[in-house]
């Protein structure tokens, strides 16, 4: 099975969830795509519940801050993961969404406090296994720096491309070298 974590003020409904969702179905392999609670130690509760309790072999895709989790549960566990435009920093690059921030699903909003940094904090591990990881960049992603994921799993297998954006254009085009990389 292949869980595809989210981003800050995502949802397991968001376009490259369901990319991903369609794809994976076209192959006939599971996939999920939970949508996630925004305060970090209930997300990765749940998440941990899901690679604990499915019996059989378990891969992560994890998007932006789901990248930063998918990182955390990688060592954990010793998972496959793919990582998409990762957020390896949040405890400081989401400083400035404190307060009430946007839920893109239904453009409700929820509250993101301090304690919710302190807790992405309690998480933060160095990738020791960074074979596990396939990180995908794009250079012209307008909220993170590319450069920290690559200075942060320098030994992780990349695909860096000029251009693009936070969402990472055209991810489909990647969907192929994914399955590859995964083992499916």
């Amino acid at each position: 099975m292949t869980i595809y974590i989210h981003g800050f003020g995502g949802s397991g409904c968001g376009v490259k969830a369901e990319l991903f969702r369609t794809y994976f179905k076209s192959i006939d392999e599971p996939f999920i795509a939970p949508s996630l609670s925004c305060v970090p130690h209930l997300a990765l509760k749940t998440l941990e519940e899901m690679i604990e309790s499915y019996g059989g072999k378990v891969n992560l895709i994890g998007s932006s801050l789901g990248g930063y989790y998918a990182i955390y549960l990688a060592e954990k566990y010793g998972l496959k993961t793919v990582l998409i435009n990762p957020s390896v920093e949040p405890d400081e690059t989401l400083k400035k969404a404190l307060g009430f921030a946007p839920n893109f699903y239904d453009e409700s909003s929820f509250e993101w406090r301090e304690s919710h940094i302190e807790m992405l904090k309690e998480h933060r591990v160095e990738p020791k296994k960074q074979e596990n990881f396939f990180v995908l960049l794009q250079k012209g992603d307008e909220l993170l720096d590319y450069r920290e994921a690559v200075n942060r799993l320098p030994n992780a297998k990349f695909a860096i491309e000029e251009g693009g954006s936070h969402s990472f254009e055209n991810i489909e085009r990647y969907f192929d070298d994914i399955k590859g990389y995964l083992n499916i």
